[in-house]
This record gives structure tokens, sequence and C-alpha cells, in this order.
């Protein structure tokens, strides 16, 4: 039976993050919380715990997992190489919610890599993901703590009602601060590559490194083996069906034409409504900001699919580079199963 261990955000306890470690060593898995959404970890370098990683999310094992380390020079000993352009994004971004692709090792974790020859690598902020790596003395592996191609969890509670007693230890240590996952960015060739927008946006990386081009995930899925965790066509997805309207507008009337269908829908919006929504019309309203608006899409998609709504409507998002990361999320939750 999973075990759940109440921990503080900022002052983590010892004796949860020593037990954490134990679990780890042992082969264990724990969820645990990061800046970005909780994550299902593994001791990196142990395959068969990393094994039960993907057994336990229902995840081909040729999709890459991200190794989460306590810093550079962690991660340059998982990397066959550690080129200028990765020592400078990890100098502005770490630790914090940045994933670099690398080549891996000769002697690094396949199994993380999901046998491919790259390795992604970050260094987490989050006070108690650090204290269990530090714990530990080794890197874990961490993708979100949800089942395959699922909404990420946010909170602990997430954590238990996706993947139940497939984990033996979760800490709980509240909400998780972003509420979206990393951003990755390929540095392996001539010009960085942003393979999935994230926490931190294109503009603040473009600040640092001005030549960061937008990678085409589409056409990287079709590769059985692929450099990043969250390059599938569907990912993020609730259990309800989720579809985007182009406006606000378009958004309350699609609720409403769903709800008279007899349908029990899920209606987001960003800003006030417009006009009262019908009885089988649960409306959220979320925020006009991009950071904030991510914080809470997750968790709000996770309380409707509680709820039991069937379908869930979602006013699309601005253009602009600062909601690429939401877009993305948007698109592939929205993408046919």
């Amino acid at each position: 039976m999973t075990r759940v261990l109440v921990i503080d955000p900022h002052a983590p306890d010892a004796g949860a993050v020593n037990e954490a470690a134990r679990v780890l060593r042992g082969g264990g898995l724990v969820a645990l919380p990061t800046e970005t959404v909780y994550g299902l970890a593994a001791c990196a370098l142990d395959e068969s715990a990393v094994g039960r990683v993907f057994l336990a999310k229902g995840r081909p094992s040729s999709h890459p997992l991200i190794a989460h380390v306590l810093g550079e020079e962690d991660a340059q000993g998982l990397a066959r190489s550690w080129p200028d352009r990765a020592h400078r994004l990890a100098a502005a971004f770490w630790p914090g919610p940045l994933t670099l692709v690398v080549d891996r090792a000769s002697g690094g974790p396949i199994a993380v890599s999901g046998g491919g020859d790259s390795i992604a690598v970050r260094a987490p902020a989050h006070p108690v993901a650090r204290a269990v790596i530090r714990a530990l003395g080794q890197p874990v592996a961490a993708p979100s703590a949800n089942r395959y191609q699922g909404l990420s969890p946010t909170t602990a509670s997430h954590v238990l009602r996706e993947l139940g007693d497939s984990v033996e230890l979760v800490l709980d240590a509240g909400p998780c601060e972003a509420g979206i996952e990393s951003t990755v960015v390929d540095v392996r060739g001539s010009q960085p590559c942003l393979l999935r927008p994230g926490a931190i946006d294109l503009r603040a990386l473009r600040a640092v490194m001005a030549d960061v081009s937008r990678g085409e995930a589409a056409a990287l899925i079709r590769d059985q083996l692929r450099p990043s965790p969250g390059m599938q066509a569907r990912h993020y997805s609730p259990r309800a069906i989720l579809r985007v309207a182009r406006d606000r507008d378009s958004a309350e009337a699609l609720a409403a034409s769903l709800s008279a269908e007899g349908e029990y829908v899920g209606l987001l919006v960003r800003g006030p409504l417009s006009k009262p929504a019908s009885p089988r019309v649960e409306s959220r309203q979320l925020a006009q900001d991009p950071k904030a608006f991510a914080h809470s899409l997750f968790a709000t998609l996770h309380d409707l699919d509680a709820l039991g709504v069937n379908a869930i409507v979602v006013e699309d998002v601005p253009g602009e580079d600062e909601w690429l990361a939401v877009a993305d999320r948007l698109t592939r939750a929205a993408c046919p199963r």
C-alpha cells in the first residue's frame, strides 16, 4: 500500500527525505514534487527500477525519461560531451525548469534514454526534489507521476488517483509552483532547438541564446527513438474528451450545445463568463496571464475529471510566444484518441 508523507516544501524534514532515499536505493518508486509537476522517481542508474517506471505509467520503453541532477557537474557525468551552449543555458536557468538534451555517455543509463544515444537532464529547483537527490547521491529518473498520455499531476492527490499502489511512497509538499512541465532544449546540433515548450518561455531562452529555434516536434514523433519526452501527438489528456474553441463566444456556444444534447460539460475560459451557463455546464475561469493560466490548467482539468464531465471545452489562447507551452498542451490534449 502506498505511504504518504507530508513534507514542508521549503524546509524538508530529514527523516522523510532519508526514507525516500532508502526506498529509491532499494529499487522502489517515489512520487516527489518538483517546481513543475510531481515526478515518479526511480534511481536513474538502476535499470530494473527505471523499468518499473515505464510499467507503472504504461509508457513505451522507447520514450525517454529525464535524469534529474543537482547541477552541471552531475549532468556532465551522464553526457559524452557538454557543449558551451549547454553551459550557458544551465548557468542561466539551473536549478530550474529547463531540460537539456545532450549526447549520452557510453556508460550512461540507456533505459532512461529510451535506448537512444542522447539523454535529457535537468537540475530541479524544488527543495524537496533536491534534498532527495542529495541524500540518494545519484541522479533520479522522474517523468510526471501519471499514466501514459494522461494529465500531469500537480498535487499528491492527483498522483494517488492516477497511479494508486504502483508507488511505494509519495512525498506530499502541496501544489507545484509552475503547474506545467519543463522546457526542453536540444543542444547537440549547430543550433539549439526547442523540443518542448514549458515553464521557461521562448523569449527568456532567446534572451540568453538568441539563436534558439522552434523545433517541429510533429515531424520528430514519427521516429521510433525520440530525444525528449512529451513529443507524441496525444499527451496531457483528461479522461473527458477535450475540444478547443477559437474564442470565448464559440466556447460558450459549444458548451451549451453539448449540454443540450445531454452531455455533462466542463467549460474553461480566460476571464469572466459573458453569460450564465446551463446547469449541466461546469464553468471555470482561468487567468489572462500565461504563467497563472499554466499554473491552474492541469489542476482544473483534474477537478473536472473528478466531477465526471463527459466533455471539456476550452477557449483557445493567444498566439504569442508566452502562450506557446499552454497552446502545446491544449493541442495535444485535444488530439483524437
